[in-house]
């Protein structure tokens, strides 16, 4: 049994400072570090948007953490963050980025948001990270990283979806929780059998 370390989106935006900062979010820098050594394959993920992207509140004149209907389904407008080649969308510098066997890219569609690092959120477009996984041989993943309420929980839940045995390190994730969403976000993992 094979088993890999997905390291979500832990970059300078989401970081203390950034752009859509997630509370002590750089505090788990060290500890996903430190686990690196304990998994046989480690994959990185970095939210990667082109300027005005529709997930963007700036995109449609619209107020930051603010609600939209899109093709897809509902969808929160943040503040613009990780645009593609910006330095809030680099990994946070501490991040051993070197030990990655893979980084996936998600969120370059200007029209689909991605939380997941398995799909975009029109929860059929494919990333091409299981492919890699099953290729890899591998049936186990942990998940960590930034935030345990959107982006490591739909990861997560598309993981188990797909027939993964699937741990969330909730020491080594830090959430948004808007609006009741971490409460939510570990309420559903723990329904589809994630471990936490």
């Amino acid at each position: 049994m094979t088993h890999a370390l997905i390291v979500i989106d832990v970059q300078q935006d989401f970081c203390p400072g950034g752009a859509l900062a997630v509370a002590d979010g750089d505090q788990i820098v060290l500890g996903i570090n430190a686990a690196m050594n304990d998994f046989d394959v480690v994959v990185l993920t970095q939210d990667w948007h082109p300027a005005g992207h529709s997930s963007f509140a700036s995109t449609h004149g619209a107020a930051p953490m603010s609600m939209m209907d899109m093709p897809y389904g509902p969808q929160v407008l943040w503040p613009d963050h990780c645009i593609q080649g910006s330095l809030g969308a680099q990994f946070h510098p501490d991040l051993t980025v070197d030990r990655a066997d893979l980084i996936i890219r998600k969120g370059h569609n200007p029209a689909i948001d991605s939380y997941s690092a398995f799909f975009e959120n029109d929860r059929t477009t494919p990333t091409g990270l299981e492919g890699y996984l099953r290729t890899r041989g591998i049936d186990r993943i942990t998940l960590v990283g930034l935030a345990t309420d959107f982006c490591v929980a739909y990861s997560a839940l598309d993981a188990a979806k797909l027939g993964f045995d699937v741990t969330v390190r909730l020491d080594l994730c830090r959430a948004i929780d808007f609006d009741g969403s971490l409460a939510r976000a570990k309420a559903d993992m723990d329904a589809a059998g994630v471990a936490l």
